[in-house]
């Protein structure tokens, strides 16, 4: 896999986009969409697929008419068998004759294949597509939103949208609309041919249908609240699953196998006594279905015969009319079953449509401002107050001031929870303050284009975040146009070039979920030697050595501090060590700055870095001496 550049390589029909830009956002939906009383107002969240599909007009109107053009063909069917029966087989007529009649009826049974063969393609390629265009929308706007919008939304739940509830709408556009339309057409055109062929029998029909479809239709209803509680019962299962095979080496640490091994039999009996109920249910519908179908097409060919021997009607006209019945009777019953699943469809588009009408809080203004050129990498916090949305009692920030001047080094240290990954996620414009200003080269942030102030900014997270793609691709994700030979510049300023040098297929090696195959150390170099790469004037280092074995670490530290000399640098420290060479330290606590000054005084001040210093180094000279 390889990580696609940052200009869209394929953008869906312009159509196709503006019409999903279109549609107002939806009530949220649970994930299981219960058939209700309530249903026919839910399906109006289907607006949204119908938009997406009307794109292609040139599709969907050859969809339509091989759907037409089938149901039609259909319905041809038993037309010829009464023409056969009371023609070709009627006393008097002539063997050469016979011929017509049946190459009349394959050239039907030849338009109903051809017909059905497009309707299949086109519908299937209209789901697809709506799918693709759907999913490229939603994740595009996705990615707009800012962190503190997956606070509040579970990734995973995220995910599952962009996954299943898409698999339900390309269901519904590739199969359940085709279905849908195709058995409403089959059925209206044929209770016009039956009632053309013969009224009363007709009547006696429609009556035999009502008898069928109610019963089917109730225990349909009960089957399908069965389906749902069987497969959630599977669902739990490959969950349970996921977890205890996510976490083997805990079970097999504190021999817990038999537990595990307990829990996953209970969830599977669980799982066969709600399949049970299901397959009970199926097996009396499909009894109580067979009995009373068959039953009434008995019937209805009792009536019909006692009619042909007082002839008042031929026997083609009985043979066509039960068909037709069939067709019309299969017809209704299929769209009892398939109304459900548009529900659920509905449910699904009301839940995407959320996601795609999902407003980025963080945004460039109408009128952004352009920061100045060349950038000098001067930022300044002045009265800042801030608390997360996901925390509003927690204050994160409180009046907090600081200014860092171009090429100036600043480290901030301070207690867990002091507040300084907070300063970062506001530097790079993830969240605004409540009150107070920032400043990039004196322009407000709130004033800029986000993209544009986070083009200025490298950042080495703590923990380096690979991507499952190659190692050329993981590192110039800082600057993808980057060559080889700056790549290789940066790895060697990381200390990555010796390991990178040492893969199977050097830079083109395959790095796995999340750079599995590469040590912690290892990633954090490659995030170093990425954020290198994008010759930002302002770097931001989240303790980036504290997954760096002794060697590795100076080696990597005597490099950054060559490319501090010309950044503006912000860095996170948690090991003070790292930071004692910084033109000022930040000593933070309950998000305010309660002290600031190099390492020499903050340590003779006797005040919390001093605390925090004794701590650590005497913590220190203990492993040595030990």
């Amino acid at each position: 896999m390889t990580i696609d550049a940052p200009a869209p390589a394929a953008e869906p029909a312009p159509s196709a986009t503006d019409a999903l830009s279109q549609i107002a956002p939806a009530s949220p939906a649970p994930q299981e969409v219960p058939v209700t009383g309530k249903d026919a107002r839910k399906l109006g969240a289907l607006a949204m697929i119908w938009r997406a599909a009307v794109a292609y007009p040139g599709r969907v109107t050859m969809a339509l008419l091989a759907l037409v053009t089938s149901s039609a063909a259909t319905l041809g069917v038993p037309m010829m068998f009464r023409l056969i029966i009371d023609h070709a087989f009627a006393p008097g007529s002539k063997p050469e004759d016979v011929g017509i009649w049946f190459e009349g009826l394959l050239a039907v049974v030849a338009v109903l294949a051809l017909a059905t063969a497009l309707r299949f393609y086109n519908v299937s390629w209209l789901g697809e597509r709506v799918v693709a265009d759907i999913r490229i929308a939603v994740q595009r706007n996705l990615l707009r939103l800012p962190p503190s919008f997956f606070e509040e939304n579970s990734p995973r739940e995220i995910s599952s949208r962009l996954t299943s509830d898409t698999t339900l709408i390309e269901q519904a556009v590739g199969t359940t609309a085709s279905i849908a339309l195709r058995n409403i057409i089959t059925g209206t055109g044929g209770i016009v041919f039956l009632f053309l062929l013969a009224p009363r029998l007709t009547l006696w029909l429609l009556l035999g249908i009502v008898c069928v479809v109610a019963p089917i239709t109730i225990f349909g209803r009960r089957l399908k609240g069965a389906a749902r509680n069987s497969q959630d019962r599977v669902a739990e299962i490959g969950g349970l699953v996921s977890e205890v095979l996510g976490a083997t080496r805990i079970v097999q640490a504190f021999n817990q196998e038999g537990l595990e091994a307990e829990r996953f039999s209970a969830k599977v009996e669980s799982t066969f006594e709600t399949a049970k109920r299901r397959i009970v249910i199926r097996a009396c519908m499909t009894g109580v279905a067979m009995f009373l179908v068959f039953g009434a097409l008995n019937v209805l060919m009792w009536r019909g015969a006692v009619g042909v021997a007082r002839h008042e009607i031929t026997g083609g006209t009985i043979a066509a009319f039960v068909l037709t019945g069939g067709v019309v009777a299969g017809a209704f019953g299929a769209l009892s079953e398939v109304y459900g699943d548009l529900v659920r469809a509905a449910g699904a588009a009301s839940r995407l449509s959320e996601l795609l009408q999902e407003k980025p809080a963080i945004a460039a203004p109408a009128r952004p401002i352009i920061l100045p050129e060349p950038a000098r990498g001067a930022i300044s916090f002045e009265g800042v107050t801030f608390r997360y949305p996901t925390r509003p009692e927690y204050m994160a920030l409180s009046d907090f001031t600081l200014k860092v001047e171009p090429g100036e080094t600043v480290a901030i240290v301070g207690p867990s929870g002091a507040g300084k990954s907070t300063i970062f996620q506001l530097a790079e414009r993830f969240y605004d303050p409540a009150t107070g200003a920032i400043k990039l080269d004196g322009v407000p942030l709130t004033g800029a284009d986000p993209a544009d102030i986070r083009r200025r900014i490298a950042l080495v997270p703590q923990e380096g975040v690979l991507f499952a793609a190659s190692a050329r691709d993981n590192l110039r994700y800082g600057n993808w146009h980057a060559s080889d030979a700056q790549i290789w510049d940066a790895a060697a300023a990381a200390n990555a070039e010796s390991f990178l040098r040492a893969l199977p297929e050097g830079l083109d090696t395959f790095l796995g979920e999340g750079g599995a195959r590469l040590s912690g150390g290892q990633r954090q170099r490659i995030a170093i030697a990425r954020a290198l790469l994008r010759e930002a004037p302002i770097l931001l280092l989240d303790e980036a050595t504290s997954a760096l074995d002794a060697e590795s670490e100076r080696l990597v530290q005597d490099a950054l501090d060559r490319l501090m000399a010309s950044r503006t640098t912000l860095v996170i420290a948690h090991r003070l060590s790292t930071v004692r060479a910084a033109d000022r330290i930040v000593v933070m606590e309950n998000g305010r700055i309660v002290e600031v000054g190099r390492h020499d005084e903050l340590a003779r001040a006797g005040g919390l870095y001093a605390r925090l210093a004794s701590l650590q180094f005497d913590e220190n000279a203990l492993s040595v001496e030990l």
